[in-house]
């Protein structure tokens, strides 16, 4: 494939006044090779906190820059629309809370026409400051944290289940109907889900790199890892097809504490299995934050990655374990009210 024309950049946003114009600054100062240029939509979620203003503002003064209009707020409809809006051969997506490398666009371009493949980026890479987000950050990259995902190794390139973000060619998105709007969260991996079974391929190159801001404190990781642990059960449902184990193990210690602790007080054995069960977890938390934890802080890196770990399964668990009953048993629709809408 030769280098497009036009790259159009698809960013969605909803009340980012702080960070949007160091955002914009840093995706138009990307490395252009020759033949191609940049095109840059900001789908904004009807922003309250002087985003859109700010947005109208740096499109007067950049014509490369466009702000196109998002009035459901959820990501996945500002995406579609930034897309509609889009004029490039190929669209690449990018996250407000994230910095890239100088040749982001430049190495989804090369991925893209190297490995033929339909959808194509870089490892889910955290990089947190301060405490608690560096050990939050920590987390992300820990097998126990992540039960292995491709996504989350830095240094691995070749095919995977999603790439962090994505890069695709205009036609194949709008051949697949670009991302399923009745998803508030998880539409990434459904649309990779519908790339594979479509006899497409996604592939992560090490050489797409950026750093992802991850949350600043264990309440919103908590909330944020509830809502992907909530909309993971759509996912499965739609394109009936067994979560694999990562997915589901999550909300198994969910279920099987919660079993355990209900029936706890009528049986002493109950109580021990309980006791050894969370014992277990709490040894295996540690142990694993202890040995990717840092000096000089290594003791407390090691109880931030554990609460950080815990926080991520737990929250996953219950909300996978939530949209179980309301979704399969009391055959209720998904909505965007069902889980309150985080960054």
């Amino acid at each position: 494939m030769n280098s497009p024309c036009l790259v159009s950049v698809i960013v969605p946003c909803r009340n980012e006044r702080e960070h949007i114009k160091a955002f914009c600054c840093a995706v138009l100062a990307q490395q252009h090779a020759v033949g191609w240029a940049l095109q840059v939509l900001i789908a904004d979620g009807r922003s309250d906190d002087g985003t859109r203003d700010l947005l109208q503002s740096l499109c007067m003064s950049d014509s490369r820059i466009q702000l196109v209009d998002n009035p459901p707020r959820i990501v996945s409809s500002g995406l579609n629309r930034a897309i509609d809006a889009a004029h490039g051969e190929v669209i690449v997506r990018m996250d407000v809370h994230t910095a890239y490398s100088a040749d982001y666009v430049a190495q989804c371009l090369l991925a893209l026409a190297e490995t033929g493949a339909t959808c194509v980026g870089g490892p889910w890479r955290p990089v947190g400051e301060g405490w608690p987000q560096a050990a939050i950050a920590l987390a992300f990259q820990s097998r126990f944290g992540s039960g292995g995902a491709a996504s989350r190794r830095i240094d691995y390139s070749g095919p995977a289940d999603t790439v962090y973000l994505g890069a695709w060619r205009r036609e194949d998105l709008l051949r697949l109907g670009g991302f399923d709007e009745s998803l508030v969260r998880n539409q990434d991996d459904e649309l990779n889900l519908r790339i594979v079974r479509s006899g497409g391929s996604v592939w992560q190159s090490a050489a797409i790199r950026s750093t992802y801001t991850p949350r600043g404190s264990f309440a919103a990781l908590f909330r944020q890892f509830y809502q992907y642990g909530y909309w993971k059960v759509p996912v499965i449902r739609k394109h009936r097809l067994p979560a694999s184990p990562r997915h589901l193990a999550p909300f198994a210690f969910v279920a099987a504490v919660a079993v355990l602790a209900a029936l706890a007080p009528w049986s002493n054995l109950t109580g021990a299995a309980l006791a050894a069960l969370l014992g277990v977890y709490a040894a295996t938390a540690l142990f694993n934050a202890a040995v990717i934890a840092k000096a000089p802080h290594r003791l407390r890196d090691t109880a931030g990655i554990a609460l950080a770990t815990t926080c991520m399964q737990v929250a996953y668990g219950i909300g996978f374990g939530r949209a179980l009953i309301e979704l399969w048993l009391l055959r209720r629709t998904p909505s965007a009210a069902a889980t309150r809408l985080t960054r």
